[in-house]
């Protein structure tokens, strides 16, 4: 391996977070969400670490399940966007595909397929969030309609929140308000909480949990949450200095000298940039670790490299250690520095990053 910037998956660290889920409520079954290759974590290598504690996985669409049957992947897989075309139904159905179901024309495709065994479906309601599922008012009659199906095994309701990170608000509240209005009296498993519903909203807690951010360290809170504070980080983005240089005050760093020396400067260069997936639009400021030791990024991230601050570690030099975010970084420190979150720092790593799995 010649260039240094990697990515170290922590498995047991992603143990630990799922297990922190179900103690929630451990009662209940929770579905380990592993959509955007487990995002960005590798959800091949994800689902094999949870396979003997998960009740099931979670992706976005069937090629995500497809690559997971592929590798022996033989637990329950929810698709949460359901089926996008007819033709999809019939590998739903031979693979034992879980399918999330959000309006009348796909009750209408699945009630005009023919497939070899029924299908169990995860029925969505739009409580709030205005994005997917079916409005309260017809999800009665989809749920009975999809009950006299032949196609259909069993159903799940479901929704999702839109501010659940936001437990302040009244607005998840509002939710489940109107989502048990209607579903309440139907007899039917339910799943509401992701994982800040998991995690601040005791009355999302119920039959199935959906896990996500939190699986991987990450808090989707603002603020000090008691079962956020008990994550462990997964991801852990590295690097090495790999040039040094000594400048003078007044003397600028980087594109468009976004950053100038008010002080005699010790200045590493770093093998990590925006094409490995590090945001081009991290502040000067942003923290990092070197050699074990607090820094901050200094000019502007460009495609293959970024500069931090060696003035305070003089031990530091070519070949040191750089932490963009892991246990000392936490990624969440850095994604606030980048005015995002840390769903697309995960997200965002490319191939050209080597994975680590410990």
């Amino acid at each position: 391996m010649a260039r240094a910037a990697t990515a170290t998956i922590n498995l047991d660290a992603i143990r630990h977070n799922y297990q922190l889920a179900k103690s929630v409520a451990p009662d209940q079954r929770a579905l380990a969400i592993i959509k955007a290759n487990a995002y960005g974590h590798g959800a091949v290598n994800v689902a094999n670490a949870l396979i003997d504690i998960a009740d099931g996985f979670g992706v976005a669409c069937i090629e995500e399940a497809v690559e997971l049957r592929e590798a022996g992947i033989s637990l329950p897989i929810l698709l949460l966007e359901g089926f996008f075309s007819a033709d999809e139904l019939d590998y739903i159905s031979q693979h034992d595909l879980w399918c999330a179901v959000h309006s009348p024309s796909q009750i209408d495709i699945i009630a005009k397929a023919e497939l070899p065994r029924p299908i169990s479906i995860w029925l969505k309601m739009d409580s709030g969030m205005h994005r997917l599922g079916l409005q309260p008012a017809e999800f009665k009659t989809a749920f009975e309609k999809l009950n006299t199906l032949p196609q259909v095994k069993e159903v799940v309701l479901m929704s999702h929140f839109s501010s659940a990170d936001e437990p302040e608000l009244s607005v998840t509240a509002e939710q489940i308000k109107v989502f048990d209005a209607i579903a309440a009296d139907l007899n039917a498993p339910v799943s509401l909480a992701n994982s800040a519903g998991t995690m601040a909203h005791t009355e999302a807690r119920r039959d199935w949990q959906r896990p996500g951010i939190m699986l991987y360290g990450a808090s989707p809170f603002a603020q000090s949450q008691t079962i956020a504070d008990q994550l462990k980080p997964a991801m852990t983005l590295s690097s090495e200095v790999i040039a040094v240089r000594d400048l003078e005050p007044g003397d600028p760093v980087g594109y468009s000298s976004t950053w100038v020396c008010d002080k005699p400067t010790r200045v590493g260069t770093v093998a990590m940039g925006y094409a490995d997936g590090y945001p081009r639009h991290a502040k000067n400021g942003t923290p990092v670790y070197v050699n074990g030791q607090p820094s901050r990024i200094i000019g502007r991230v460009s495609m293959d490299m970024l500069t931090v601050d060696l003035t305070e570690i003089p031990d530091a030099g070519i070949g040191s250690y750089v932490e963009l975010w892991g246990e000392n970084v936490l990624a969440s420190e850095v994604a606030d520095c980048c005015d995002t979150i840390p769903y697309t720092l995960f997200t965002g790593i490319t191939r050209r990053v080597h994975k680590k799995y410990s």
